[in-house]
């Protein structure tokens, strides 16, 4: 077979990753040696920029640049309403496929995280040498029909043919798998960016069962971020008495500053933060303490699946023998010890928790392509799948936690006499009536010759294959007479749609790369020039006349080729430019120091008695 790839398709970072000759999953880094790229994609002006260059952009760009898309993929307007209120790019009014407005055109989350998938597609073909067509990708475990066929959807518009769709847990599983084929339960606790996962697994003799699985699609880092961040807000008004809050770019900066500040305080007990806005510096230290205060209650609410899913699975936290920790969230102490108090025992993290899907992926990618054999993966459906009958109840046909692939058949009759046609609604959810549940498609049954009421036997047949797509097929059993149909989202693409773009992305392939590149160039220049620009306007003073002269030459010298479209000599001054600010850097970094010391023995005085 042709190389597969597996991915991690993330709400904060995206990777890719493949088993080496060895027998070894291993992520590829990029040209540069980074092993994450960040799910950020930039609309800017000169073209679409991915990955860091891109979340550059963030806080000079707001509007353009799209984050934490994963959040959207497959969901309608009135369902991304809440998440909507809090991104600053805008969200264009649909009642179908959500749509996101950047300058004068219209994108969909799809196309959005093609966008990802693309970079992740060229990075691994730039490793191997060769095209890179076929790939595994993870979803969380809760992703419902919708949401898988939207990922299914984008790696198409990338030009990667997805082969199996995975839950992320379930991937985790195989990962740590390699390590130690465990006989007994496994517990994968999945907290990422955007979305929560928690699955139970069976491991016996290579094979991983999955016997249970809940979350929740809203809650992850992110909303983290954004408790962080209201609070600082809040501080900012009551110090300084300004309201940032409808300030886009200022609130991209803080939520920057936020995340970085939470990763600092997973390993450290405060930090300080500092932020120049246009009329003031913002500096506020935050302590783990305060932190953990703000997100308890986000925390506790992972743990409520976590015993919906054990008592799916007809289990105490006792029972449970290893705990396996995945996503970056999960490096949180506060997170780390609630899972410890749940199930009694000290969870794994000897994987990195930011690669242990994409790993889990290469493994599952290996398998498929004949690399591995003595391994098994039996996943499982997160929802029950039903159809409408009488009266607007659902009967269930697969029930939730169900192993896939599956296939179950129910009989149904008519109730009206000398009925001739059926309308088969297909549903997901836990919910008694058909109102209550998400609507998955209707199609009708016809031809069915006229007959009293309860004489017409319709076969319904529900057939969910190893990605958790399903298809539906009724048969009328007397005459013979047939329908069906595989499951297509309700806030899906056309097929028409998916494949321009598919086409679309092949007819610019090579110009979208060369493109993208000097953008990305461009975008890093543009950047390090307005570092530059405020670094001297906050500390040119301790300078001398000449180093403040070598360090605006050297800023003349990559304005004068920014625009030259040479992405070398573009390069080549940037260097120049931040080799020459490195005294000026220096200078600065000692001056905070300094004043950070005196305000301290200042504090120390006024606590005196």
């Amino acid at each position: 077979m042709s190389r597969i790839v597996g991915i991690d398709l993330g709400t904060t970072n995206s990777l890719v990753a493949h088993v080496d000759a060895a027998g070894i999953p291993r992520v590829i880094p990029d040209a540069e040696g980074r092993r994450l790229l960040p799910s950020v994609v930039a609309y800017t002006p000169a073209g679409i920029v991915v990955g860091e260059a891109a979340r550059r952009q963030l806080a000079r760009n707001p509007a353009r640049t799209i984050y934490s898309v994963k959040r959207f993929m497959g969901r309608g307007g009135e369902d991304v309403r809440e998440e909507a209120r809090h991104v600053p790019f805008e969200i264009a009014p649909s009642d179908e496929v959500v749509r996101i407005r950047v300058g004068d055109r219209e994108v969909t989350p799809p196309e959005v995280s093609a966008e990802i998938l693309r970079t992740l597609k060229q990075q691994a073909e730039a490793h191997f040498g060769e095209p890179v067509h076929k790939a595994v990708i993870t979803v969380p475990a809760y992703f419902n029909d919708a949401q898988r066929q939207a990922t299914k959807d984008a790696s198409r518009i990338a030009g990667l043919e997805a082969l199996r769709i995975v839950n992320e847990p379930t991937a985790a599983s195989l990962a740590y798998g390699l390590q130690k084929l465990a006989q007994g339960l496994i517990a994968v606790y999945d907290l990422g960016g955007g979305t929560f996962d928690i699955s139970i697994l069976r491991v016996k003799d290579g094979v991983f069962e999955v016997l249970a699985t809940n979350g929740n699609t809203h809650l992850g880092g992110d909303d983290f971020d954004r408790a962080l961040v209201e609070w600082l807000l809040a501080d900012i008004k009551a110090v300084h008495g300004e309201d940032l809050s409808s300030d886009p770019e200022a609130v991209q900066e803080l939520r920057l500053g936020a995340e970085a500040a939470k990763c600092r305080l997973s390993s450290e007990e405060r930090t300080t933060l500092t932020i120049p806005f246009e009329r003031f510096t913002y500096r506020r230290e935050i302590t783990r303490a305060e932190l953990e205060r703000l997100i308890a209650a986000l925390v506790d609410q992972t743990l409520g699946p976590c015993r919906l899913a054990l008592k799916d699975a007809g289990l105490t936290p006792d029972q449970v023998g290893e705990i396996v920790l995945v996503g970056g969230s999960t490096r949180v102490p506060l997170v780390r010890r609630r899972v410890e108090e749940l199930f009694g025992k000290t969870p794994h993290s000897q994987l990195n928790p930011d690669e242990v899907v994409a790993l889990g992926a290469a493994v599952q990618a290996h398998i498929l392509a004949g690399g591995i054999t003595d391994m098994l993966l039996l996943d499982v459906t997160p929802l029950s799948l039903g159809i409408e009958t009488l009266g607007g109840i659902v009967s269930v046909l697969i029930s939730r936690n169900t192993t896939i692939p599956t296939m179950a058949k129910e009989y149904f009759t008519t109730s009206v006499d000398g009925q001739t046609a059926v309308d088969m609604h297909v549903l997901q959810g836990e919910r008694e009536l058909a109102k209550d549940n998400r609507s998955l498609a209707r199609f009708d049954l016809t031809g069915i010759d006229p007959m009293p009421a309860g004489m017409p036997k319709i076969e319904v047949t529900f057939l969910i294959d190893a990605n958790g797509m399903l298809q539906v097929q009724a048969r009328e059993q007397r005459t013979g007479k047939a329908a069906s149909i595989e499951v297509k989202p309700t806030y899906g693409l056309s097929e028409a749609q998916v494949a321009q773009m598919v086409e679309d992305s092949f007819t610019h392939a090579e110009a979208d790369v060369n493109a993208r590149l000097l953008i990305e160039t461009k975008t890093e220049a543009e950047t390090v020039m307005n570092h530059v620009r405020r670094a001297l306007a906050q500390g040119g003073h301790l300078m001398s006349a000449e180093e403040r002269s070598l360090i605006t030459g050297a800023l003349d010298a990559l304005r004068a080729v920014e625009e030259s479209g040479d992405r070398d000599a573009i390069r080549e001054r940037t260097i120049e430019l931040n080799r020459a600010t490195e005294p000026l850097a220096q200078r600065m970094m000692d001056k905070a120091l300094r004043d950070a010391v005196t305000s301290r023995r200042a504090d120390d005085i006024l606590k005196r008695p």
